[in-house]
């Protein structure tokens, strides 16, 4: 029986616009702009600069540390330079190559019944990152210094209006259980279990007609109740197994790894096809754009094309965000000259009608906030203190433990901008360390 976390929210799901949408394949720019920084940890370090030819599928930028990773060339073309551009984050540097059109590609050597170790060193050098949020390098992640006994693919995908997943589940079921076995075979375990919220089941029953087919008995679907943030990583682990990850713990300490959809079916490629993460799976959604469609995206595409290939602005409307990512823990940005990365799993374009942009009013101290929160915070007074600049009393109220998962602020009758309080002050908080 499913473990349930406390706290949660129940947002509308609006994944009606896109839940039906196959994946269509975007064409590439004429140009694209590859960020360097397109994870957690130090950016890659550029290994071609103006002039250089590059083929589809080259190594263009090396991992620089531990904690960082690969970038690959989306394109066949010339570079033109690296420049300095905005990112949803701030600005990062980015390759800029201008697309030949004639796509002569390069790959990596296709592994046969690969090792552990060889596996994890493919999703290495193949730039594979955790593609459902912060883009953690999975190459380190499979390295665990702690004893692992349980494996866990996100499947959750409770954000509202995102369906990436769900599609990468219906179209390419073949290659998504194909890349989850080989990462539980990196681990050294037997099985992997795939947690997937209870409004996603025609993809349930293509996924166990798919297992059925094949007579696999090493893949366990766990079918969740459907309440935000499932998908998120302590809350994920606690439904799935009841074990709680401890305040500032990774989840190995309780003996389990977790990776995304995507990442699965990314480690599948590089594996079994010697295809390194380049392009992904993304959604692009909301009430204001004219053609809603889940699409294959290249890398360092910018948003202004990805909108442009979707049918442009709907006409008649006044979009009021654009968000990378979804409503509840997307990053809304300045415009459409950012490009796209290995994390940008959604492009949100929200009209009036469904964003709010007015200004909030003062506290009530309902604690509806503190009520809905999954780590079991005090939002109200993290907000309280973080705004007054005591930072060290918001961190006794839980701001380090936050997720930033936004039911706080989804629930706030005062419409307070709860996150973005607690996002600014433990930037300053890295600032003063």
């Amino acid at each position: 029986m499913q473990n349930l976390f406390k706290g949660g929210v129940h947002p509308d799901e609006m994944k009606e616009l896109t839940e039906d949408k196959a994946v269509s394949v975007m064409p590439c720019p004429d140009t694209v702009y590859v960020s360097l920084a397109q994870h957690i940890g130090k950016p890659a370090k550029a290994v071609v600069a103006a002039g250089s030819e590059v083929k589809m599928g080259e190594l263009i930028a090396q991992a620089d540390g531990v904690i960082s990773a690969n970038v690959y060339s989306p394109v066949s073309g010339v570079v033109k330079g690296v420049e300095n551009r905005p990112t949803p984050s701030g600005k990062s540097e980015h390759i800029v190559i201008e697309n030949d059109k004639k796509y002569t590609e390069t790959r990596l050597q296709p592994l046969t019944d690969p090792t552990p170790e060889q596996i994890i060193d493919r999703i290495t050098v193949a730039g594979i990152v955790g593609m459902g949020g912060a883009g953690f390098p999975s190459g380190v992640k499979m390295k665990s210094n702690k004893p692992v006994d349980t494996f866990i693919i996100n499947a959750a995908e409770c954000e509202p209006y995102i369906t990436c997943d769900a599609r990468i589940m219906t179209d390419y079921t073949e290659e998504f259980v194909s890349g989850a076995k080989l990462l539980y075979k990196a681990l050294g375990l037997k099985e992997v279990h795939i947690g997937i919220e209870d409004n996603k089941m025609p993809v349930v029953e293509r996924l166990n007609a798919y297992l059925s087919e094949k007579g696999f008995s090493d893949v366990v679907i766990h079918v969740l109740k459907t309440k935000y943030p499932q998908g998120a990583e302590k809350q994920l682990i606690y439904s799935v197994t009841g074990r709680k990850v401890p305040l500032g713990a990774l989840p190995n300490a309780v003996g389990v790894v977790v990776s995304n959809v995507h990442s699965a079916l990314s480690t599948h490629y590089a594996v079994k096809e010697g295809i390194p993460l380049y392009k992904r799976i993304m959604t692009v959604t909301g009430k204001g754009i004219t053609k809603p469609k889940n699409i294959w995206v290249s890398n360092g595409t910018l948003y202004n094309d990805v909108i442009e290939f979707c049918g442009g602005i709907k006409d008649g409307v006044n979009v009021v965000k654009l968000i990378n990512g979804g409503p509840m823990m997307g990053v809304a940005v300045s415009g459409g000259t950012i490009a796209c990365t290995k994390t940008t799993s959604c492009l949100l374009l929200m009209t009036d009608e469904e964003a709010f942009t007015g200004k909030p009013s003062p506290c009530i101290n309902c604690a509806k906030c503190a009520s809905v929160c999954p780590m079991r915070l005090m939002p109200m007074y993290m907000d309280l203190y973080s705004r007054a600049g005591d930072l060290d009393t918001a961190v006794k109220y839980g701001l380090s433990n936050c997720i930033e998962c936004g039911c706080c602020t989804f629930i706030c009758p005062a419409k307070r901008t709860l996150v973005q309080s607690f996002r600014l002050a433990k930037k300053q908080l890295r600032g003063r360390k």
